[in-house]
């Protein structure tokens, strides 16, 4: 089906009542896409009554007759698999009745961890046809890590490849094991063939019920449960589509592991959302030049990826084009200037930035057709209700200034989780004194545009100047010796505290002295003397499985050696006068 025919089936789609509230508040923000203000000043947040069901009330009844590809994965091989809408909507009703066969009912917890492949959508969808719970568990997991994922999230049941069905052999429990591909004493999800495909009737379950439970990735303390429903994540997507861009008939590639929020994001609720389609390219190691190639093969329309993809990207030729793209997005920390430019330079399109956590869909961001200013965020999205509050009066900032990033409760964000689960004290201290806190600082300038700072735990103090470590951060990495760079205070006798950094090299580039010394030197030219990298170690970065840095291990670090220096680490006094 052409993009065209696409658009009309969109319009024309029908169902519940909920569908035709959310098919006018989407219509509205698409319609809207390249006007900010006034998405801003009209939109509102569609009331889709008491029993709204994603998979039943709006993937459905776009997706019954609709042969437009919903779903394509390619592979490292170059093999290509693509499913139409109406193929994922009849397969998605066999495996959720062969979910009830085995015994899972509506409010039952299902683990899902899979990789990017068409069983992953099929359990997604057929889990929510019947009204499970949804916990999606990156393959990155070991029984450890697992032994607690079912335990807290309550997990009735387990869907798995047979090569990962082995970590469970630790896990106790009476739940019920699925596996992809034959594993002994697992029920064979393949079996899921043999079920009917008929429309399966709505489980009936309430708009405000538990839909999603994701874990954190745990940069600094053991990870957290977030709790999101039938509305905040489906619903709330809307805002997360309006700042991708997507129009009806889009394809859209989205680069991010299963298992992580920013998967359902831009994988699953956003596109469709908007009717895009879903493209997946799956790779063992990454080749900026493949990728490269699938996006204009596959005629790829718009393209979200993290900082560190777009870093390898500018390494490639990008002189080939990047054929029908049309928005380009970052996501997950923010992204340096440097990079922006040179693929503004090769393309003439503009990455644009945007923030959310996992405890909310897409929160502020450079939407479509706005002016993007180097280093900021953007604005606050349409319905999404951003306050500064400042950290020690936790009064709210009007106008600029910083503070910490918060979401005003009292207007009642439809986008934000419901709770941590079973952590009241943590849920609580997130949600005090009328407001969410994020735990990130950022600033405001007096158009709005908000340019982050780091998180309220990374930001200190040198010689009574604040540091923002992703300040520093973003001018090391410009540095071509510089794959990734992570900014501590280390312990002072003189300033209380100086900027310390660890830097994982490039390829091509080895740890020694004078690597050091071009570094430190860059950074001094390109720094304002107060914020002076005073300290650097080459040092292989810890990170959590989702892959952030965990910079808490690497501030202990410092606290540990707070009375000796590391043998390893290279000081800026030891090649220039201390100033």
């Amino acid at each position: 089906m052409s993009a065209p025919g696409l658009v009309v089936m969109m319009t024309a789609m029908t169902g519940s009542t909920a569908t035709d509230a959310l098919l006018a508040a989407r219509d509205a923000l698409i319609a809207q896409r390249l006007d900010y203000t006034e998405a801003v000043e009209t939109f509102g947040w569609p009331d889709v009554g008491e029993s709204f069901n994603f998979a039943h009330d709006w993937f459905d009844p776009m997706a019954r007759g609709n042969d437009a590809a919903g779903l394509v994965i390619s592979e490292a091989d170059g093999s290509r698999a693509a499913y139409s809408f109406d193929e994922l909507a009849r397969r998605s009703d066999a495996v959720g009745r062969h979910l009830r066969r085995l015994g899972v009912e509506r409010g039952d917890s299902v683990i899902v961890m899979l990789g990017n492949q068409v069983e992953l959508w099929e359990t997604m969808l057929g889990a929510m046809k019947i009204g499970a719970v949804l916990t999606p568990t990156t393959t990155a997991v070991g029984t450890a890590e697992l032994v607690d994922r079912l335990e807290r999230g309550r997990a009735r049941a387990v869907v798995c490849n047979a090569a990962d069905a082995g970590k469970f052999d630790g896990v106790p429990g009476d739940y019920v094991r699925i596996s992809v591909g034959e594993h002994p004493g697992w029920n064979e999800y393949a079996a899921a063939t043999a079920e009917s495909q008929d429309p399966l009737d709505h489980p009936g379950n309430a708009t405000s019920d538990t839909l999603l439970l994701y874990f954190t990735s745990g940069t600094t303390s053991r990870p957290k449960l977030v709790e999101h429903t039938h509305y905040t994540y489906p619903v709330g997507h809307l805002s997360t589509m309006y700042w991708l861009g997507l129009r009806p008939g889009d394809v859209h590639m989205n680069i991010s592991s299963p298992g992580w929020a920013k998967h359902a994001w831009s994988n699953f609720f956003a596109p469709w959302l908007a009717g895009a389609t879903v493209y997946v390219l799956n790779y063992s190691r990454f080749d900026a030049a493949t990728l490269l190639q699938r996006v204009r093969e596959e005629h790829v329309t718009s393209i979200c990826a993290p900082p560190t993809v777009w870093r390898m990207l500018i390494q490639a030729d990008l002189s080939g084009g990047c054929g029908l793209l049309r928005e380009a997005i970052s996501a997950g920390e923010p992204l340096n200037p440097e990079v922006i430019s040179q693929v503004h330079n090769a393309w003439g399109l503009t990455i644009r930035d945007g923030f959310g956590q996992t405890e909310m869909t897409a929160t502020i961001a450079n939407s479509p057709g706005q002016p993007v200013r180097p280093g900021s965020m953007g604005r606050p999205l349409p319905g999404v209700p951003v306050a500064l509050v400042d950290p020690v009066e936790g009064t709210v900032i009007e106008g600029p200034g910083e503070g910490e990033l918060c979401l005003d409760l009292s207007q009642q964000p439809a986008t934000l989780m419901t709770a941590y689960r079973d952590d009241e004290r943590r849920t609580a201290e997130a949600m005090r004194d009328g407001f969410f806190h994020t735990g990130d600082v950022a600033t405001r300038d007096a158009e709005g545009y908000i340019t982050y700072v780091g998180r309220t735990d990374d930001v200190f103090k040198a010689s009574d100047y604040k540091v923002s470590p992703f300040e520093l951060e973003s001018v090391l990495i410009e540095h071509p010796a510089v794959a990734e760079a992570a900014v501590v205070p280390a312990p002072d006798p003189v300033r209380l505290a100086v900027p310390k950094a660890y830097v994982s090299l490039a390829p091509g580039h080895e740890p020694t002295a004078e690597t050091a010394r071009e570094i430190l030197e860059f950074a001094r030219d390109h720094l304002p003397p107060y914020l002076r990298v005073r300290r650097l170690e080459f040092f292989d970065l810890p990170k959590t499985i989702s892959g952030k840095i965990r910079r808490v291990e690497l501030r202990s670090r410092e606290q540990d050696v707070v009375d000796q220096r590391p043998a390893s680490e290279h000081r800026y006094e030891d090649f220039f006068t201390r100033s």
